[in-house]
């Protein structure tokens, strides 16, 4: 056989593979968003602006778009604020039990967004079982301030601020000492190093932060859902919804308009933030020595029972209140101990078969995208990075795209997709698990593939080269070198994989049917229906899984690069741990 034919066939497995990972992410993520921005313009193939026209015409497309970008807003600018409050705390100076505290301020993040939003629901009203246990309820008609767009705004700034304060501990701990030290040598005061030194050092990180947690708001739809809808106040999430229930797919060309108009203003809101990130100068020419470190002395007490008063306000409070009407037979029954009683978690264990198709959907969706993703994330990053083969980055980039998105945006194209028979095939996903099964695939697989390049970023890429010196095959140095070493960290972006897609909401909202209900979908549907008591028992169980599995990936830290898991700290430290 000539060298030539052999060289070639020696390198087939290696480039079947790439284009078999590429073909793979292509399909999932660039196939349905590529089918959505058809949608603007094609109608049965001919050309029909119409829809569009009919879009924009609504009154209530503009109003439900002003309120996105009202809600997004301030939800961004209270994220920031609450996050870089942490931020600032946990980097920079030696408060205790950093770890815990941290773990608590980033478990909202965590927490399904509906669930959320069900367990502040419960803390105000007249109905609050918390509130009349207490003797604290207002007088019965007494609106829930929940119900609001200050409830809304509330809500979206605590489930994000965990992305914001992840942005800028990072920030905070690039601020150089010797930078500082030698400003107040000068003489300068607090104020000016913080107006002139530590705000334009931390200034893109800031921007990053505005934008992530911006675009994260304007795709929430369990928050907006359970507390904007019985007020009739929609977003475009939830006005998407709200037409595709009312008038099914005969209404998913109109549908499709509001799902890229959603995708415009986050796509704008990426592209200003790049553009603010371009015009601001680089501060730092080299990396700076020792981090900047801030005592609090007699103040620490202080901070850190204002820290933990936080963490009661934002989780403990709710949740205890979420508790407590899962324990009572009825909503806006007291707590006590005569009416204390599991019955509602027996009744949707037990007794409500959703709850176990939920489960067990949920649980079978969540553990095969996770195995999947796993899976691709592995020889993709050997791809990208020890090959540093330009495909494969640009496969890494396009599956960026459905996570930046808003989730309704993904469904919306999912549905465009499957609706009609497959090609080939001729089978339609629509309407069952399998159309589900895609979007998460198509919407996690960044989750998973970030860690996974991060930990190939770490390794040495002569391990690949000096396995390819000695003869070893392909499939020798991915399985029996990459795949060992990588494994580990695979398997943590599989676990935050699984956390996320097992509650997940806004993708199944509009994807799931009867017998294909997540469970996510179960818990709003139970409180839309005025299961309050169930729908919040259910939330507990929820709630209680996610915390085991977050204590089961901590245990594995030790095994971990640093800042894999999102709650861990992310470089040692000498104070305060």
């Amino acid at each position: 056989m000539p060298f030539g034919t052999s060289a070639v066939w020696r390198k087939a497995p290696e480039a079947l593979t790439l284009w078999v990972i590429v073909l793979a992410v292509a399909l999932v993520a660039g196939w349905p968003l590529l089918r959505l921005a058809s949608e603007a313009v094609f109608t049965d193939g001919a050309f029909d602006i119409s829809p569009v026209q009919r879009a924009l015409e609504s009154r209530s497309t503009w109003r439900a778009t002003v309120h996105s970008l009202e809600t997004s807003f301030f939800g961004m600018v209270f994220a920031v604020l609450l996050g870089g409050l942490f931020a600032f705390l946990v980097a920079l100076t030696d408060v205790r039990l950093k770890l815990p505290l941290v773990f608590c301020f980033m478990l909202p993040m965590m927490i399904p967004p509906q669930v959320t939003a069900l367990s502040w629901i419960q803390v105000f009203g007249p109905s609050s079982a918390l509130l009349n246990t207490l003797g604290i309820a207002p007088p019965p008609g007494s609106t829930n301030p929940v119900y609001s767009v200050q409830g809304i705004i509330l809500l979206l700034g605590i489930q994000h601020a965990p992305l914001a304060f992840l942005l800028l501990r990072a920030a905070f701990r690039q601020i150089p000492r010797e930078l500082i030290e030698a400003a107040r040598m000068a003489g300068a005061g607090a104020g000016r190093i913080a107006a002139q030194i530590i705000v334009p050092l931390l200034t893109p990180s800031l921007v990053a932060a505005a934008g992530l947690t911006f675009v994260s708001a304007l795709g929430n739809f369990g928050i907006p859902a359970m507390l904007g809808i019985p007020e009739s106040y929609y977003v475009l999430p939830t006005l998407i919804y709200r037409r595709l229930t009312s008038f099914g797919p005969s209404i998913i060309s109109d549908v499709a308009i509001l799902a890229i108009l959603v995708g415009v203003i986050g796509l704008a809101a990426v592209l200003l933030q790049n553009y603010i990130k371009s015009r601001i100068e680089s501060r730092l020419m080299s990396k700076p020595g020792a981090p900047l470190f801030i005592p609090l002395k007699g103040l620490r007490p202080i901070v850190e029972a204002a820290l933990w008063l936080i963490i009661v306000m934002i989780l403990v409070l709710p949740l205890s209140a979420l508790v407590a009407t899962a324990l009572v037979p009825a909503y806006g029954v007291g707590l006590t101990s005569t009416t204390a009683s599991l019955e509602n978690f027996q009744e949707v264990l037990f007794r409500q078969s959703a709850t176990l198709r939920a489960f067990m959907n949920s649980g079978g969706l969540a553990l095969v995208s996770a195995v999947a993703l796993g899976l691709i994330a592995i020889p993709l990053g050997f791809f990208m990075v020890w090959q540093k083969n330009r495909i494969a980055r640009i496969a890494a980039h396009l599956s960026e795209m459905p996570y930046a998105l808003p989730g309704v945006v993904l469904s919306i194209a999912m549905i465009l997709v499957f609706l009609q028979p497959l090609p080939v095939l001729g089978i339609s996903l629509y309407g069952t698990m399998g159309i589900i099964l895609v979007a998460y695939l198509a919407r996690f697989l960044a989750l998973a593939i970030k860690p996974v390049i991060a930990g190939y970023e770490q390794l040495d890429p002569k391990l690949d080269e000096a396995a390819r010196i000695v003869g070893a095959s392909f499939f020798d140095r991915l399985f029996r070198i990459a795949a060992p070493l990588l494994g580990p960290v695979a398997a943590a972006g599989g676990i935050l994989v699984f956390m996320t897609a097992l509650n997940e909401l806004t993708v199944s909202a509009l994807l799931w049917s009867a017998g294909n209900e997540t469970l996510g979908v179960l818990v709003f549907n139970l409180d839309d229906g005025g299961y309050t008591v169930l729908s919040s028992a259910l939330a507990v169980i929820t709630v209680l899984v996610i915390f085991a599995i977050m204590l089961g990936a901590q245990a594995l830290n030790g095994i971990l690069p640093r800042g894999v898991l999102p709650w861990t700290d992310d470089q040692p430290t000498p104070h305060g741990r």
